[in-house]
């Protein structure tokens, strides 16, 4: 397998990056590679041109303030991973970090290609849902902020405008002494997931986040779960009714991995244990 012919282009900065991007409407920036690549190889992507971002230091790198944490796009997921300061308030991410790909597919793939690419059955997407995440948006004439909810749109689309580059990840602290949970079943470890469930939960504010991945067109947050466990005040019937929620919402397809009634019922399995896990933290009172 060969990629198709193409211009390759390395700049140095983030302004040179975004001058090449707005020259040439169909050239796709490189990230860690790690869906672009397989793609060019079997040619079901033709662009005249790379643009190769991973001498732009500028795009990496994680800064923790007052407000939340900044995760430069091109941050590497095993970087992420082993953060020390995303661990206190942010182990969602950590968690579901864990079931992407394999530690050698971690250290090249980035937090913003993932984002990007939008896999229906990637694990950040859905990450960044729960954890009420803002993208930050450049392009050669500006900068835009696009919440999580209107990032993602569609099977490998995103609210990403021709000449835009995603620089930057946002994402507030949660609640105070929030609750999360991550559930996934995958036919291997590293396998895209048949089915996912993040969750945010907290007593304070009484705040819920449900969201399914794994089948569909992407990451939704099933608003009738995060109803049913505020409303049920947490409690083990809560579970119960969010989990058969998210079965009722979801709308997988058959595919040659699993029938679209399996994914349906294990959808509310995954969504049952994130749920129970991000309620027994919450109770302990620790975003361990």
């Amino acid at each position: 397998m060969k990629p198709p012919s193409f211009a390759y282009r390395d700049p140095a900065t983030l302004e040179d990056a975004l001058a090449l991007l707005a020259a040439n409407a169909d050239a796709r920036p490189l990230a860690g590679g790690q869906s672009l690549m397989p793609m060019l190889n079997f040619r079901l992507v033709h662009p005249p041109m790379i643009v190769d971002l991973n001498r732009i230091s500028a795009l990496a790198g994680i800064v923790i303030g007052a407000d939340g944490v900044n995760i430069g796009a091109m941050t590497r997921q095993r970087d992420a991973e082993r953060h020390a300061g995303l661990a206190r308030d942010w182990a969602l991410l950590m968690e579901a970090l864990r079931h992407v790909g394999h530690i050698q597919t971690r250290s090249r793939g980035t937090v913003g290609g993932s984002l990007a690419h939008n896999d229906p059955a990637a694990e950040l997407p859905a990450v960044m849902l729960a954890l009420d995440a803002v993208m930050i948006v450049r392009s050669a004439v500006g900068t835009r902020k696009i919440a999580a909810t209107d990032f993602f749109v569609s099977l490998l689309t995103t609210a990403l405008k021709a000449g835009e580059l995603l620089v930057s990840i946002h994402l507030p602290h949660p609640p105070r002494h929030a609750g999360f949970g991550f559930a996934e079943i995958a036919r291997r470890h590293g396998d895209f997931a048949l089915a996912a469930a993040a969750v945010v939960v907290s007593r304070g504010g009484n705040h819920a986040r449900v969201v399914a991945t794994g089948m569909g067109e992407g990451p939704r947050r099933i608003l009738e779960a995060e109803a049913a466990l505020v409303e049920g005040k947490f409690s083990d019937a809560a579970i119960t009714a969010a989990a058969a929620a998210v079965s009722t919402a979801v709308e997988p397809v058959d595919d040659l991995h699993a029938p679209a009634w399996y994914r349906k019922k294990i959808a509310g399995v995954m969504a049952a244990r994130a749920c129970r896990d991000a309620i027994t933290r919450m109770a302990g009172q620790t975003n361990e």
